[in-house]
């Protein structure tokens, strides 16, 4: 299983949010690569990246801040928020990003995640993010009322092979992921599954790993240094 340790992006800067509340940011460095030097160092091979401020405008205010990263490093880079244009994903696959992964537009803009998956094959993803059991959209600020598992074998359908899963509420609450989500989800679906949100403990790395998943995103509990991202990575294989 591979370790994606992930950076959001607001202003150019470093940040966490809790719970996917925007009213409580945390700023972590002013210079995120020196982060993704960090990332390097400890032996990742991939990260995770998210504009906030994308998620919420759909626009890509962090552009500059991305290829900067992307270039700055070897690592294999996965991005998303706000991306709901076919110009935008292509915008972010100049930029060096191996993966884009849709959200919003993927539920509400319809035929785009079929379009988007015939037009980048193998390069887009599709998060999805889990609020009171809907899917959340608009940066988390609003929910779609469908199943994850059916909207998932949906994308599936359509030629999308990787999903990002992130249970909102354990999101940055350093609480330990939801292991009877993912083994729900490894059990039902036949496609890559990158778990996200609550991951905090190296058991919950053994765990997910023990499931078969295809990745799990760290956040919050590297910027806390209450998980060794060079241990995740290790009791990950």
């Amino acid at each position: 299983m591979l370790i994606y340790p992930a950076i959001d992006l607001y202003g150019g800067k470093a940040v966490r949010l809790y719970k996917g509340n925007y009213d409580e940011m945390t700023v972590y460095s002013d210079d995120p690569a020196e982060i993704v030097s960090d990332f390097e160092s400890q032996g990742a091979k991939c990260m995770h990246i998210v504009d906030l401020e994308g998620a919420k405008s759909g626009e890509t205010p962090n552009l500059d801040t991305v290829k900067r990263l992307v270039f700055a490093s070897k690592l294999f880079t996965e991005v998303g928020g706000g991306i709901r244009e076919l110009k935008t994903i292509e915008a972010y696959i100049n930029a060096g990003c191996g993966r884009v992964i849709l959200g919003t537009a993927a539920i509400t803009k319809d035929g785009f995640a079929e379009e988007a998956a015939k037009e980048f094959p193998g390069k887009v993803a599709v998060g999805v993010d889990i609020k009171d059991g809907r899917i959340a959209i608009k940066g988390w600020t609003e929910t779609a009322d469908e199943d994850a598992i059916d909207f998932c074998k949906r994308m599936s359908s359509i030629g999308i092979d990787t999903v990002i899963c992130t249970d909102i509420s354990k999101d940055g609450a350093m609480q330990g992921t939801n292991r009877e989500l993912y083994k729900t989800l490894s059990e039902s679906l036949d496609m890559n599954i990158i778990a996200s949100g609550g991951v905090s403990t190296l058991d919950d790395v053994k765990y997910l790993a023990s499931l078969g998943l295809h990745g799990a995103i760290i956040g919050k509990a590297y910027y806390t240094k209450a998980i060794s991202l060079k241990e995740a990575i290790g009791v990950s294989k």
